[in-house]
């Protein structure tokens, strides 16, 4: 590590897209020295791994009106980065069968007309005149929100990391913040696989890997990573594209398209937590039951490949915006439960505005560390 990047005025930990997205708006308030550190390569992790699903039909309104402010932000995409953002606006479709889920789902809806969102509640008849070849034996309805789609990930981030790079943030890779160092009540900096950074400020965007971290400055963050399989198939025509990204909430399984082919996954809510990421055909057998239970030509679909990544997840599957304990410099952005991507442009924003001006025009109470020592509040309830 050159001698010029020993000290910081701010360290960011973490390449994937919460860190390059609070790297590049960090620099958009001021003149700050700001080295941004990644264990292996950018966004190569659970970002890069992401099916990059942006969508507003969240239960809780904060999620809501994150994923309003990166849609906003990403209508400016080509301006700010001198890039077309490749944004799939397929729109979302959740598949209701249970009663006290649909019941959960409208109260949802209710809120998501409140806040704008042009959300649409479907009867079976009319979800199978939209999209014949689902099947809506048993469904209670669905919901659906035209505006809501997909894009790519890791293109997004690299946009964002150009952009910071650009603008003086230092970016080293494959360096492993082995600690957070702290003394008399505050963080001093970290120690790296390559040697010691001072710094003032320091800010866990870790993902799945947030708690370890966290855990070296003696603060627990209540996050814990689970693998989620994501599988495509080869070419496949027997579905219409564009194909929205459909969603059956009971058995927790999506689909859309990819490509030429189909794009499927599915939360296993028996998983235990681990840092594995490797699929394995049980699974897949089960996935590609559930899938076809709802579209059931999708049967006949030939697999390509797969992949395993991470979610971070929190008790609430709310994340964990902020100042990260009584430690006075030491701020996170963690545990986004599967909703990282979308809300990283946002996150990114309003977290740099608190750390900097010490406000960020935006109700963070939901986000804080310290809920966690209150009984339970409202947390998010609509996620796969």
């Amino acid at each position: 590590m050159a001698e010029s990047e020993r000290t910081a005025d701010i360290v960011i930990i973490g390449g994937g897209i919460m860190g390059l997205c609070l790297a590049y708006y960090l620099t958009q308030q001021g003149s700050l020295k700001i080295s941004l550190l990644e264990k292996g390569l950018l966004a190569q992790a659970s970002t890069g791994l992401s099916v990059g699903g942006i969508r507003q039909q969240f239960s809780h309104p904060s999620n809501i009106r994150l994923s309003q402010m990166t849609l906003e932000l990403f209508s400016h995409f080509e301006e700010a980065f001198g890039r077309t953002l490749e944004f799939h606006k397929v729109g979302y479709l959740f598949l209701v069968e249970q009663e006290q889920t649909w019941k959960f789902f409208l109260e949802n809806v209710r809120t998501q007309l409140e806040l704008g969102v042009p959300v649409e509640v479907l009867s079976p008849h009319e979800i199978r005149e939209r999209w014949p070849f689902l099947n809506t034996e048993g469904l209670q309805g669905g919901t659906f929100c035209a505006e809501d789609g997909y894009a790519d990930p890791y293109s997004v981030a690299m946009a964002f990391a150009e952009a910071a790079r650009s603008l003086g943030v230092s970016i080293q890779e494959n360096t492993r913040v082995l600690e957070v160092r702290t003394g008399s009540g505050r963080v001093q900096g970290i120690r790296t696989s390559k040697g010691d950074v001072a710094a003032p400020i320091v800010i866990n965007t870790a993902g799945a890997w947030a708690a370890e971290l966290a855990a070296t400055a003696e603060i627990r963050l209540p996050v814990k990573p689970y693998r989620r399989q994501v599988y495509v198939t080869r070419r496949f025509d027997d579905l219409p594209k564009p194909l929205p990204l459909i969603i059956d909430q009971d058995s927790l399984s999506y689909f859309r398209g990819e490509g030429e082919g189909i794009l499927m996954g599915q939360t296993d809510p028996d998983e235990p937590p681990s840092f594995h990421t490797h699929v394995d055909r049980g699974f897949l057998e089960h996935l590609i039951e559930a899938v076809a239970r709802r579209a059931p030509v999708l049967a006949q679909a030939e697999i390509l490949r797969g992949w395993g990544g991470l979610y971070a997840v929190t008790p609430d599957e709310n994340p964990i915006i902020g100042r990260l304990g009584e430690l006075d410099g030491f701020y996170g952005a963690v545990g986004f439960s599967g909703h990282g991507f979308q809300h990283g442009p946002a996150v990114g924003r309003l977290l740099s505005e608190l750390i900097l001006s010490g406000d960020a025009n935006f109700d963070l109470g939901p986000f804080t560390h310290s809920r966690f020592a209150r009984p339970a509040g409202a947390g998010e309830k609509c996620t796969v």
